[in-house]
């Protein structure tokens, strides 16, 4: 089947394309050019004047819908991926928060069993249970731990669908992980971690390429005593070839942070994620005594810690271009093209270029997602409102 998108405003990688069409077939980018002809043949669709970009790449994402992937059931992958596709995410890399190894293996096989019926999800990423206990925030302390060879390995020659594994790099046994994870081509991520310059240095060295939920759980600029020291923050700007990710749901960071991520780390090195918990788009009421969705963010009951995002990948981008005012096409690019470079996907993903996957969301005027092409296909329930 022949589709062509016309009458659009495109992101393509050498920048905006005004008035052209995108023309797909078998679930592929065929072409795309600056003409609106219609193709003989095809069907077409007049996105009258829209915004035609690539599809969103989550690769932090727990839950939405009230569901979780921590869960490790097949009914929970489809229903949180289901619910974040809709908004355009158009890949998604779930992720399986600190837990025992026996719930991560029966993570690891709904995923194996996913990924075959699913374009959308990309492969696993978990965060911990390898955390640094001070730093923990929402992570619960007691299945938190040293990282133990004879645990990850094992785990890792068992499966190759663990894209992403974020832990605190000033632990006992982490640098020996982060060669061993960094060989295997996993992207391998400090977070909630209090590491300072020379063991960022050594962790970067190791294989620590990325930083996780950049500025959240890790210090910056501090005092012992009299004397003042650099924290992890000011450490990751020192290291350039880091990447970091930011929570930009309007709460984890304020914009003017969000401004300075932009323009210290750079697009190329910076990616947006969601951190979304399972009270995203959730409708209806979940009570849990460890946790109160207030101002809309989750947080921990007694408020000492932020507990994950209500947000999904279009807020994100809706967020850093009118808060933050960072140009659409940089937003997009922090969101798609970067993302899917650092999980090793950009072959297929994150751009609108000839022979990639056709993943493609149309955003009207004022950014809200109006149509969700994953593979070729609209996504349920995001087709109408372009006709």
């Amino acid at each position: 089947m022949l589709t062509q998108l016309i009458n659009g405003k495109i992101l393509t990688p050498q920048g905006w394309l005004k008035d052209g069409s995108v023309l797909i077939s078998d679930g592929k980018i065929l072409e795309v050019n600056n003409s609106d002809l219609a193709v003989i043949g095809a069907t077409v669709i007049d996105v009258k004047g829209m915004t035609i970009v690539p599809g969103y790449v989550a690769m932090h994402v727990y839950g939405a819908f009230g569901r979780e992937y921590t869960e490790a059931s097949e009914e929970a992958f489809e229903i949180v991926t289901n619910e974040h596709l809709k908004h355009g995410a158009t890949s998604i890399l779930p992720t399986i928060y600190s837990s025992t190894f026996e719930n991560i293996y029966k993570a690891v096989s709904v995923c194996e069993k996913m990924m075959p019926k699913s374009s959308i999800i990309q492969g696993l990423h978990l965060e911990g249970p390898y955390l640094n206990p001070r730093m923990a925030g929402a992570h619960w302390k007691d299945v938190l731990k040293d990282p133990d060879v004879e645990e990850y390995v094992p785990l890792l020659e068992s499966t190759d669908c663990i894209k992403r594994w974020d832990i605190s790099p000033e632990l006992p046994g982490a640098l020996g992980f982060a060669d061993y994870t960094s060989k295997r081509g996993i992207l391998t991520a400090l977070s909630h971690t209090e590491a300072e310059y020379e063991e960022i240095k050594a962790a970067y060295a190791a294989g620590f390429t990325h930083a996780a939920n950049f500025y959240n759980a890790m210090p910056g600029f501090h005092k012992r005593r009299e004397y003042k020291y650099e924290g992890t923050v000011e450490s990751v700007y020192l290291t350039d070839g880091m990447s970091v990710e930011v929570i930009a749901d309007g709460h984890h960071l304020p914009a003017t942070i969000l401004k300075l991520v932009y323009k210290l780390k750079g697009v190329e090195k910076t990616a947006l994620v969601t951190s979304a918990v399972k009270y995203t788009d959730c409708p209806y009421e979940i009570k849990d005594e460890r946790f109160v969705v207030e101002d809309g963010v989750c947080k921990l009951a007694d408020r000492s810690s932020l507990a994950g995002s209500l947000a999904t990948m279009d807020k994100l981008v809706q967020n850093v271009v009118k808060k933050a005012g960072i140009p659409l096409e940089d937003a997009v690019r922090m969101a798609s093209e970067t993302p899917a470079r650092l999980l090793k996907i950009d072959d297929r993903k994150g751009s609108l270029s000839k022979g990639k996957d056709a993943d493609i969301v149309v955003l009207d005027r004022d950014l809200n997602v109006r149509c969700v092409f994953a593979n070729g296909k609209v996504v349920d329930g995001t087709n109408t409102l372009i006709h």
